[in-house]
């Protein structure tokens, strides 16, 4: 056997004791791999998910984690980069079974986010908005992310399961404040509107964004909706989410 065969019978048996011994291992040494490389992935997945894991039995948790270790192919050591693996494996590779919550998806998207946003790096071309927005270059912070979901996911717990979506479609903003705690917002349908065509753009200026606005909502009074665009903004820059951008 050549030397990437014999590591990938290795990996084959680490993966899934159902597959050949490897030549030359020892099966109790090769358990003892497992186990290892096995219970850091799992650590990884349950720090990741924490709200998802209260949602099934020690078993069945330990199921669904031994599908995802034997099943996907992960390209990555990486913590945050696991639980992007395991949220692709959820939503490309899974085959669901009667237990998994009809929000599971949602949910771990969510999870996900949370962890995207608490490591987020801060852009050094994104400052807080000094002087009126109006005459400012602004951006959607990098420590900030606009989300959509047809189920309430920010109450989902172990004593709350819905069953159903609700009618209406949720909009929040996650973001990282000053001491670095990651914050969940409510946005309204038209907040959450303007926070989406801020996330298109490197950066744009406030007239700019009128203008589209003006062009999205003809119905509505073009003095009302810039007030309550320079509301918005004002209220957002406050928390952090939208920043003046500084060219290099």
């Amino acid at each position: 056997m050549s030397f990437v065969q014999i590591q990938q019978s290795f990996v084959d048996y680490i993966k899934q004791v159902s597959f050949e011994l490897p030549n030359g291992t020892d099966a109790r040494r090769m358990k003892v791999y497992r186990e290892l490389f096995f219970n850091n992935v799992e650590g990884f997945v349950s720090g990741a998910f924490p709200v998802l894991k209260t949602l099934y039995s020690s078993d069945n948790w330990l199921v669904l984690v031994q599908t995802f270790f034997a099943k996907h192919d992960c390209q990555t050591p990486i913590f945050i980069e696991i639980a992007q693996e395991f949220l692709t494996f959820l939503q490309t590779e899974y085959e669901f079974n009667a237990h998994d919550p009809v929000f599971m998806l949602e949910l771990a998207h969510y999870e996900y986010m949370e962890l995207v946003v608490a490591v987020a790096q801060k852009n050094p071309q994104h400052r807080p908005i000094n002087g009126p927005i109006i005459s400012q270059c602004i951006c959607l912070s990098d420590t900030s992310r606009v989300l959509q979901y047809t189920f309430d996911v920010q109450h989902i717990s172990h004593e709350y399961r819905p069953d159903i979506p609700g009618e209406l479609p949720q909009f929040f903003c996650l973001y990282r404040d000053d001491e670095d705690e990651v914050i969940f917002l409510q946005l309204t349908p038209l907040s959450a509107q303007v926070l989406g065509f801020l996330s298109q753009y490197e950066a744009i200026n406030y007239d700019d964004l009128n203008v589209w606005l003006v062009n999205s909502y003809p119905d509505m009074e073009k003095s009302v909706l810039e007030q309550g665009a320079l509301q918005l903004l004002d209220d957002l820059a406050d928390k952090g989410v939208v920043k003046q951008f500084i060219p290099n």
